[in-house]
């Protein structure tokens, strides 16, 4: 038996280890492709490492875009979806994990059905309310559509439904209504799964995309995903320059994933469990 399940596990290893490997190996090519000249770039069959390693594409893109700019409208983004949704998800996620009220189902049913559908379906109306509120080529029209999260309530209602809910009885003894309970007992446990939420926002605000493209066209408003959307040429692309431009975008999220790596991995788990 014991040797059974160290085959399956050897098994199990393999899979994951090749798994990790093709998911990572985008990455690690997009940063080898950043050190290459553009000649080295469109060789075919394609040079894994470069003969002689171009630090000159990074200093290149940098002067080529204004990314301290794009860099300050990304953080002003981040941090005000970071703060929005956090807020606003684990509000709603604790009441419809605990108030107990008729059709409290369907309407947390109602509420799911936008991760039901692609998010491109939602961009015409949007675009047609941030026009129309004369918000365009603003960074309230980055802001705006990402201050509340379906994913974000489904995660913290998953939580707050895994507490046991004698911690709240004791709390109702002591004389503490639903706002005391939320601010000072469950905020204080939810600790992981918000710092889960958070970076989940923040990666998904990070590198959103479509929706900057759409809503902003002045340089001076883009997010970094949409300012190194400007490295596309229309007939040739500098793929080095490009490469380096989307490393540099890269690293903040990285780091940002180092640092509370520990509270990511607990958050995640802990919204797996009910008791």
């Amino acid at each position: 038996m014991n040797k059974k399940r160290g085959n399956g596990y050897f098994i199990i290893y393999i899979c994951l280890s090749i798994g990790a490997i093709i998911m990572v190996f985008p990455f690690i090519w997009s940063i080898l492709t950043s050190f290459k000249t553009l000649t080295e770039s469109l060789t075919f069959p394609p040079k894994i490492l470069p003969d002689s390693w171009q630090l000159t594409n990074y200093s290149d893109v940098w002067q080529a875009l204004p990314f301290p700019k794009f860099f300050f409208n990304t953080v002003v983004m981040v941090i005000a979806r970071v703060i929005t949704s956090t807020i606003l998800s684990a509000m709603a996620g604790y009441a419809f994990a605990r108030i107990k009220v008729r059709g409290m189902n369907i309407l947390f049913l109602l509420v799911l059905l936008p991760m039901m559908v692609p998010g491109q379906v939602f961009i015409l109306p949007q675009y047609l309310l941030i026009s129309k509120a004369g918000l365009t080529n603003t960074l309230m029209a980055l802001i705006i559509p990402g201050i509340a999260s379906t994913f974000g309530t489904f995660l913290m209602r998953q939580f707050f439904m895994s507490v046991p809910e004698e911690i709240e009885e004791a709390a109702i003894l002591d004389g503490c209504n639903y706002g005391q309970i939320f601010l000072k007992v469950m905020l204080p446990l939810a600790k992981a799964p918000l710092i889960s939420l958070s970076i989940f926002t923040a990666l998904f605000a990070w590198k959103d995309l479509m929706w900057p493209l759409i809503v902003n066209s002045s340089p001076d408003k883009m997010p970094l995903s949409s300012g190194l959307a400007l490295l596309q040429g229309q007939y040739t692309t500098n793929y080095p320059q490009l490469m380096a431009g989307a490393v540099l975008a890269t690293v903040p999220m990285i780091i940002l994933y180092l640092i509370f790596q520990k509270q990511f991995i607990q958050g995640v788990a802990s919204t797996g469990s009910k008791n």
